[in-house]
């Protein structure tokens, strides 16, 4: 079929660059232009019609390989899951290590993630298990330093905005250089903090919503698959990492007693999340949430 195919194309895509190194654009009549240009538009067609992004080498590799993961699958299940007691959901493809539940690979940092959410390229690494909190808490105060420099220096703006606008006045005012930097500076400050807080407030409050579900973002797209796959089928989707709004936050922010919301969350504080990121068992004082389907 490929050799077909070339044996066609070959005349025609040799008569187009002789016409192209004749010239023909200054001295062809439109009728040839306008074929030509049907023709390159026709082979465009053509081609995105038989691309097939599954026949790549990567593909392949990747299908060759599937034996050997299934092999290796099954016996590190045998020997190695059992004896270390870690619940395992499944084995990463790839790097060939068994993956706890809410686990995650991720392509830019080449590794599994514990409690993985996404990756951040502002940080520069994987927002998971343990750096979680200290993302959103970033996030957080970010937004309410952004909020209050927006609208505490809003009498600024206003002062050096309406400054801005008589520079193109006759005659024009007597500012210095100094302070027009100043007007310019505080406009660019204000616009700045404004649309920070505006973008940063807006991820601040989604992933407010994920936590107050127990969810992470990946989890959030399997969960919403998975809910649409047993409302098919008459059944009810219940994700057994959420133990409440509450509960969840206090999970989440490591909330162990009433006085940990002002040392653990109010003020600064390095202690750990709660469990190890390997097994999802809940806290003490969480009540227990039976689900019949695991969100993983």
């Amino acid at each position: 079929m490929r050799g077909q195919r070339s044996l066609l194309l070959g005349p025609a895509r040799l008569c187009l660059r002789l016409l192209l190194l004749l010239g023909y654009r200054r001295r062809c009549p439109p009728l040839l232009r306008g074929l030509v240009q049907r023709w390159r538009y026709g082979k465009v067609c053509l081609r995105s019609l038989l691309y097939n992004s599954f026949g790549g080498s990567d593909t392949a590799v990747d299908a060759a390989f599937e034996p050997i993961y299934w092999l290796v699958d099954n016996v590190i299940r045998w020997f190695g899951v059992g004896r270390n007691d870690i619940a395992t959901v499944s084995i990463c493809k790839k790097c060939i290590y068994p993956k706890p539940a809410r686990t995650h690979h991720c392509s830019i940092c080449n590794r599994c993630v514990l409690k993985m959410d996404h990756h951040c390229p502002w940080l520069n690494n994987c927002v998971g298990h343990y750096n979680h909190r200290y993302f959103f808490s970033f996030c957080f105060f970010m937004t309410l330093g952004c909020v209050y420099c927006s609208y505490g220096s809003w009498d600024l703006f206003r002062e050096a905005y309406a400054a801005i606008e008589t520079y193109h006045q006759t005659p024009p005012p007597t500012f210095s250089f100094r302070e027009r930097i100043t007007h310019k500076s505080l406009v660019y400050l204000w616009f700045l903090c404004s649309s920070v807080a505006l973008a940063l407030g807006a991820l601040t409050v989604w992933h407010a919503v994920l936590i107050s579900r127990g969810e992470t973002s990946i989890e959030r797209h399997i969960n919403k698959k998975e809910r649409r796959r047993l409302q098919a089928k008459g059944r009810v989707f219940r994700n057994p990492y959420n133990y409440g709004c509450l509960d969840n936050w206090k999970v989440f922010l490591g909330v162990d007693t009433g006085r940990h919301w002002l040392t653990r969350v109010l003020l600064p504080s390095s202690h750990l999340p709660h469990g190890n990121g390997m097994s999802w068992e809940p806290p003490p004082w969480v009540a227990a949430h039976s689900a019949s389907v695991m969100a993983v």
